[in-house]
């Protein structure tokens, strides 16, 4: 292994997958019976939470099923498996993160898990990590999957105006990131960008180069955040770093709701084609309060994301939403409730607990 790629390991500044899959492991080898008993007291206290109000609202944009939802239910039906059954996953991290929150609901409940890139709106409501921005997007179900890779902010040290006047890119290219190489082919070789692809390209195999860690690219004014098979991985972090993300129109959300950030407000929008790319980065050079106002909005904006309690509590609403949505109820139909917990009777295990602490 060369230097370079020793020092990426050791320095890339991504969250570390050793951490994810220990804990992730642990999890899952853990009864899930114990989360169960906790749902009815977690969810008791959204009324008490001072942003209730965001809350529910961002469990409604997630999951815009309801009970009159109109879908073909015995299509549903014949696709969905029980939690249960669900198996692992081929990427273990959609399995991991999705059961995270599942495992505080009735095995019974069935459900799509749908892992993977998703560039379309799923035919029937299902679990996924990504959805088109359309309004008919309301079977796509987000939870907040894959999030170890794309779930990453930054604490920036370098104030932007100490930056360098350069639009920064490294990615992958490919048949599926046709955006990314019409970049390339237009701005590699501009002194204004650096360009470069972490993948060979066959046409053009002088444009790869090796990797740059997140530090690196933080020497940088403005980063290139381009949409591959779905969102670009780097936006959030570019969102919390005081550099500017640079991007033509969004078209794929995740759990970050891209639907609802605002051109040049929370990034910079450049067009499809990339032919303004050199006019909006001199813009911005030459109106430095105006690109460190866009760097306030996006660090807002990302600290909607940091209280890990409201982000727990959101996605089991979500979830709640969808079982309600397709399987009618959230809950075993065995229920027993005390002192604001709600609890399943159909587990030998929790029979001996409860008969220990409620009788």
């Amino acid at each position: 292994m060369d230097k370079r790629k020793l020092y990426y390991m050791l320095h890339s500044g991504k969250n570390s997958n050793m951490k994810y899959y220990l804990r992730s492991y642990l999890r899952e080898y853990t009864p899930k019976i114990f989360s169960r008993m906790q749902l009815g007291s977690i969810l008791s206290r959204l009324d008490s939470r001072p942003d209730k109000e965001e809350i529910c609202s961002r469990a409604d944009y997630y999951c815009k099923l309801t009970a009159n939802s109109d879908f073909d239910r015995q299509a549903w039906s014949a696709k969905a498996v029980s939690l249960e059954n669900q198996p692992m996953t081929g990427q273990k991290t959609y399995y991991f993160d999705a059961m995270e929150i599942a495992r505080y609901f009735s095995p019974d409940l069935r459900w799509i898990l749908d892992p993977g890139d998703k560039p379309y709106v799923a035919p029937q409501p299902a679990i996924v990590k990504n959805r088109p921005i359309t309004p008919d997007n309301a079977n796509s179900v987000i939870l907040n999957l894959d999030k170890n890779r794309h779930f990453l902010f930054v604490d920036d040290k370098k104030a932007w105006r100490d930056k360098r006047n350069v639009a920064i890119f490294r990615g992958d290219l490919g048949p599926r990131k046709q955006n990314r190489d019409l970049f390339m082919h237009r701005w590699v070789d501009h002194p204004m960008v650096d360009a470069a692809s972490t993948n060979r390209s066959e046409e053009h195999p002088e444009w790869q180069k090796g990797k740059l860690t997140i530090g690196e690219h933080l020497d940088y004014k403005f980063i290139m955040s381009l949409e591959g098979n779905d969102v670009a991985s780097n936006l959030k972090w570019v969102m919390s770093s005081n550099s500017i993300a640079v991007t033509p129109r969004l078209t794929q959300e995740t759990w970050f709701m891209e639907g609802t950030l605002k051109p040049n407000y929370h990034y910079i929008e450049v067009k499809d084609d990339f032919s303004d790319l050199e006019e909006r980065l001199n813009y911005y050079i030459e109106h430095p309060d105006e690109a460190e106002a866009i760097i306030r909005h996006a660090h807002d904006y990302v600290a909607r994301f940091q209280d890990k309690e409201r982000e727990k509590l959101i996605s089991l609403l979500v979830l709640k939403k969808y079982f309600e949505a397709t399987n009618g109820r959230y809950l075993d139909y065995d229920l027993i409730t005390e002192q604001n917990k709600t609890y399943s009777i159909a587990d030998p295990l929790l029979r001996i607990w409860l008969r220990s602490n409620l009788v």
